[in-house]
């Protein structure tokens, strides 16, 4: 099974050279803008947006309900739970939500299902504790819209519950919608939603809820503000958009890590080898949000979460220690992992567009990073399921493509599955072993995917010889960032390059340092990063190549230079 992909170059139209005097940039960034969809009407927003640009809170469904509930519970002394989710936007946003109560004068506590014990979202375990613990009020942050039955259990109990999430909506049978029965269900995705962009993260709903309660009590804004890091944490961890308020939130929030008070934030960030002051979106999807999703991976978020609450900066420091060594386990863990679901892939049937691998033995918390390897491999919706500890069921992760809605084509099967829920590009399952099979077949049956579909499209912001990439076009790039879905780095293209010299680097051999000449004559050095030796051998005796790229800054020991990144290549005869 080999990946199919297609370099595809954008053809937008719009008079560049006027966009450019209108906005005080070069063609070049006005062509990038138009071609990720940003309108003239956009485009000042998009380049100078402030947070006095993001929606007003008020427009989400339930927030001002869910609001009134929460102030009449702090002036009757009640005590509320937060329960929140086990991963990197769970655990953001049950800090925003334990802080901000707290602030308030609320008595607050929280819990996080256990991944293996409970899996994902509010459980009947949960629901139980928190009333023979003497809970009034359940806050769910990032999860809880498709907990019909456990919040009706809860509603029995006589507890009162708050729904905060940003996951779809499920429907019954006739299509209406299926909420669970809570007092309040604040979620962006609701049908008939004022809300104008419901791709925002859960802990940028719990922390649009902070703002609504902190502003009826009159405290500071700055202090609402003050949660922003923990937002743009979110959002880039849990892979939102990166478009419209989230890229405002985003590179704000980024700006904001310097002066957070957070002490173990600022530990973790240290450990890490990274400097507060030029952290990136990257660094947060890569570095800093899988060493938080490490701790409820293998052992419990709380650790994360408590080191979040931890003001001492030694507890703090040990934390995030453990964070980190915690992190380098799943590393290996997912990297066995790997391998054998590749060799599963490669001997599954050619028409199955939909990958449905079975690792009974692989731990179940790190099946999302294994269907996430196996979707950039193949380019195909990949699901993994692992067994559980219930002996008769399985559990899965899945990772989509673009035009695969898979929490959709769950619904299809929904009779197959214990649980499920997730997004169009990610979803969590249960099932019994038994329907393992048939789960995979009626899958593949219902997809409809055409080899269009299952080719993977790399999309070309325009041809850019070597000679035009100067400092002072990534100057001007840079003020496109943060970049990530919705908003990726800009790619260029230079036709039949040359090249010069060429080294292999890296312990592993994944590193490859070139010299680049264009047919214009300009040189570039040039790396790039992934598997030498497949580039060695699809090389051969030739000697030039097409290349997509982007340009940086090298500044290494002392020497500033301009160097192409290589994001893709293909040699020419």
């Amino acid at each position: 099974m080999k990946k199919r992909t297609q370099w595809m170059i954008y053809t937008k139209r719009a008079d560049f050279n006027a966009l450019s005097a209108r906005f005080s940039v070069s063609p070049v960034l006005a062509r990038i803008m138009t071609n990720r969809g940003i309108t003239p009407e956009e485009m000042g927003t998009y380049l100078n947006g402030t947070l006095s640009d993001i929606p007003d809170p008020h427009l989400m469904p339930d927030i001002d309900r869910a609001a009134d509930i929460l102030l009449r519970k702090r002036e009757s002394g009640a005590r509320v739970r937060i329960i929140g989710d086990y991963d990197i936007d769970g655990i953001c946003a049950s800090y925003v939500l334990c802080r901000g109560f707290r602030r308030l004068g609320m008595h607050a506590d929280y819990a996080i299902p256990d991944r293996v014990r409970d899996g994902y979202g509010i459980n009947l375990r949960l629901i139980e504790e928190a009333s023979a613990d003497g809970i009034d009020t359940i806050v769910t942050c990032d999860n809880g819209i498709a907990a019909v039955e456990e919040i009706r259990r809860a509603e029995e109990l006589g507890l009162t519950v708050v729904v905060t999430d940003h996951h779809e909506v499920g429907h019954n049978p006739d299509g209406s919608e299926k909420l669970p029965p809570a007092d309040a269900v604040v979620d962006p995705k609701r049908a008939g939603s004022r809300y104008p962009f419901p791709s925002v993260c859960g802990a940028v709903t719990a922390w649009k809820l902070i703002g609504v309660l902190y502003e009826r009590c009159r405290i500071p804004e700055e202090e609402f503000r003050a949660f922003l890091p923990f937002a743009a944490i979110a959002t880039v961890g849990d892979v939102m958009p990166l478009r419209e308020e989230n890229r405002i939130i985003v590179r704000e929030g980024l700006r904001a890590i310097p002066s957070c008070g957070c002490v173990g934030l600022q530990k973790l960030i240290g450990l890490c080898g990274l400097d507060p002051a030029h952290l990136t979106a990257y660094h947060i999807g890569f570095v800093i949000g899988p060493c938080l999703n490490a701790g409820g991976r293998l052992e419990s978020a709380l650790v994360g979460l408590g080191m979040f609450l931890e003001e001492d900066p030694e507890k703090a420091e040990r934390a995030a220690l453990h964070l980190k060594e915690l992190n380098d386990e799943r590393k290996k863990m997912t990297n066995s992992g790997v391998a054998e679901a590749v060799l599963q892939a490669e001997q599954a049937a050619a028409d199955q567009s939909v990958l449905v691998v079975y690792l009974p033995d692989c731990h179940e918390s790190v099946a999302g990073i294994i269907a996430g390897k196996l979707r950039e491999k193949y380019y195909r919706p990949c699901i993994v399921l692992t067994d559980s500890a219930d002996s008769d069921l399985v559990k899965g992760s899945g990772r989509s493509i673009e035009g695969y809605h898979m929490f959709r084509a769950l619904e299809e099967v929904s009779d197959l599955l214990v649980k499920f829920g997730g997004h169009p590009m990610a979803a969590g399952l249960t099932m019994r072993r038994e329907n393992v099979e048939a789960f995979r077949q009626r899958l593949n049956y219902n997809a409809h995917l055409t080899e269009s579909d299952l080719t993977e499209k790399t999309w070309i912001d325009l041809a850019l010889p070597f000679s035009f990439a100067s400092e002072e076009l990534i100057g001007e790039i840079s003020g496109l960032a943060p970049f990530g879905q919705g908003n990726e780095r800009p790619v260029f293209a230079q036709r039949n390059a040359e090249i010069v010299s060429y080294r292999i680097l890296g312990k592993n051999r994944n590193v490859i340092k070139l010299t680049l000449r264009g047919e214009d004559g300009a040189r570039m050095q040039a790396v790039s990063f992934g598997d030498a030796e497949e580039w060695l051998l699809a090389k051969g005796s030739r000697d030039h190549m097409d290349v997509l790229y982007y340009p940086e800054i090298d500044d290494y020991a002392g020497r500033r230079m301009v160097q192409a990144v290589i994001s893709g290549w293909r040699f020419r005869d």
